[in-house]
């Protein structure tokens, strides 16, 4: 049931009312979630649901990515870092080892993992950048730092490092103008943007790199085994967008449950 098919279609294959369907499904216990208590290497992350103008709501979600297995979620309204707290303390309580936390950008979360090694995401670090000079910059100081990024993956901290460090050189001039405003007299960095993408990066440089210290932990350098499975939850909760809350928490439990490495004793067929 919690596949693409919308509920007209569901009715018109199981021969009767939609209600009924809908009923059908809220009656339905999910089983508890099991768990294997292990060390293990961490993604973490949050997504939302409606928009600002109407009520959004979203979930926070634990996840193992070496064995694609949810460990822990919950429902909210928006993010808080006590939300984030209460999972880490969770897993532990269940007797897990957490070894390291890869994360997004979200403000203050990566002081809340502080007692672990805290794996920045490339990906969302990429996407700040882009904020920042756009898709495709007009600059060729902004082409520059964008070639720059790129290379996150594929060469060391040390070089990475060397490469960003030689470029803010190349660019010291153009990144320290200042344009005056003509009624004030105010001065404003001309470059603003770029040069707080710059920051970012030399912000979340000592994150960046921690599974390349950690080698033997199989750190994941993106929460991209979360993007994609959260993707796969909004398509399904798109086709069901005439579902209440409730029900649409149900359906979205049903498939954080099906991503488990107890497949065989959580699987629910509906």
């Amino acid at each position: 049931m919690f596949g693409k098919q919308t509920l007209r279609e569901l009715s018109e294959q199981e021969k009767i009312s939609k209600l009924s369907i809908k009923q059908r499904f809220e009656k339905i216990k999910l089983p508890q979630k099991a768990h294997n208590p292990r060390p293990v290497s961490i993604v973490v992350d949050c997504t939302f649901f409606g928009t600002k103008e109407t009520t959004q709501w979203g979930v926070i979600v634990f996840r193992d990515p070496s064995e694609g297995e949810n460990l822990w979620w919950k429902f909210i309204d928006d993010e808080k870092i006590s939300y984030y707290l209460q999972g880490r303390e969770v897993l532990l309580e269940l007797g897990y080892e957490v070894q390291s936390v890869t994360l997004d950008g979200f403000r203050g979360l990566t002081s809340t993992f502080r007692s672990y090694p805290v794996q920045f995401c490339h990906f969302h670090q990429k996407q700040i950048i882009r904020r920042y000079v756009t898709k495709n910059p007009r600059l060729v100081a902004g082409v520059e730092l964008k070639e720059v990024v790129e290379m996150l993956g594929e060469v060391t901290r040390e070089e990475f490092s060397q490469y960003l460090q030689a470029y803010v050189n190349h660019h010291r001039e153009f990144l320290n103008q200042k344009t005056t405003d003509p009624l004030t007299g105010k001065q404003t960095y001309t470059h603003a943007r770029l040069r707080s993408a710059i920051r970012s990066l030399l912000t979340n440089l000592p994150n960046l790199f921690t599974y390349e210290k950690y080698s033997k932990l199989n750190i994941s350098t993106t929460t991209n085994s979360l993007e994609s499975h959260f993707s796969h939850i909004k398509d399904v909760v798109r086709v069901h967008r005439g579902l209440k809350r409730s029900v649409k928490e149900k359906l979205i439990e049903t498939i954080l449950l099906n991503s488990s490495i107890v497949k065989s004793a959580q699987k629910s067929s509906f």
